[in-house]
């Protein structure tokens, strides 16, 4: 592909995990918006696939966040195709998701999650950072950092506590570095979705197949969340739909610190979110099965 020049890149957003959901979604949705999107896949294939399906200039990265040499090579391509320009914005969406129990969960499963969840997106939010704006040698305005979290990055429910703990260290994470960014003008933002209809849920049923759990004290409840996690997951927002806000949180000349696109957000996370939390552990408690024995 022939390089574009700089001037054309007015708007320019690298987005991590684009292979599928709302990576995916929100790649496709801005550059057919008319941005510059360098989406990051993890295959060739994948990227064809991704490219082929776009309308407008997306470019795809082989870019593995968890791979120091990957993330240097992508921010190197990014950087030679901006110019002297900066980049509009970095879309951490890169994620993984293992349901279990945090008492028999294996370590290497719990730091994995952290992998890519929290180290993947710092990894690539201090590559990216001379783009954005860090480098004073560049030229236009500060870019924005866009790190989609969860729900659960607010609230953590049962058999999700690896994937919990990553997103409310993403919302940390977040918030410390909006206020320590501000010497640049560049912004971060976080979006914490709710059931969005996305491979993940089912990547975690996967996991699951050979019933690692099923002898445990756990496996019944176990079972019942799985069945609502998938149900929300084939049944909650379209992908399309967190790519819009995605947008908005890049664009809005005054975007929210926070956005939590949530479907039936009163009961799934107004009120969860301003209950006591010993009110909260009856809800979980009693809704799968977890009384004491």
């Amino acid at each position: 592909m022939t390089p574009t020049s700089a001037p054309a890149l007015a708007r320019s957003v690298i987005i991590t995990g684009a292979s599928t959901g709302i990576g995916r979604a929100a790649a496709t949705h801005l550059a057919a918006k008319g941005w510059t999107v360098f989406a990051g896949v993890r295959s060739a294939d994948d990227g064809a696939a991704l490219a082929g399906q776009a309308k407008g200039d997306l470019r795809p990265l082989i870019l593995d966040v968890t791979k120091q040499e990957q993330v240097d090579a992508a921010i190197a391509a990014v950087a030679a195709a901006l110019g002297n320009r900066r980049l509009t914005g970095l879309v951490n969406n890169a994620g993984i998701a293992k349901m279990g129990p945090l008492g028999l969960q294996p370590l290497k499963d719990f730091e994995a999650h952290f992998a890519v969840n929290v180290f993947g997106m710092l990894r690539m939010t201090q590559a990216a950072l001379p783009l954005l704006g860090s480098d004073a040698a560049r030229e236009g305005a500060p870019g924005r950092i866009v790190t989609i979290t969860s729900v659960g990055g607010r609230i953590a429910a049962p058999f999700l506590g690896a994937y919990t703990a990553t997103k409310h260290a993403n919302e940390a994470m977040t918030d410390t570095l909006r206020r320590e960014l501000n010497i640049y003008g560049i912004d971060a933002i976080a979006i914490g979705p709710g059931s969005v209809k996305t491979p993940i849920w089912d990547k975690a049923e996967k996991d699951n197949s050979s019933g690692p759990y099923d002898a445990s004290d756990w496996a019944e409840p176990l079972q019942t969340f799985q069945e609502v996690m998938l149900n929300g997951g084939r049944t909650g927002l379209e992908p399309e739909r967190i790519a819009r806000v995605v947008e908005a949180a890049l664009s809005d000349a005054g975007p929210r610190a926070r956005y939590a696109p949530v479907p039936q957000k009163l009961t799934n996370f107004i009120i969860p979110t301003h209950l006591p939390k010993r009110l909260l552990d009856k809800i979980f408690i009693s809704r799968f099965g977890l009384q004491r024995r």
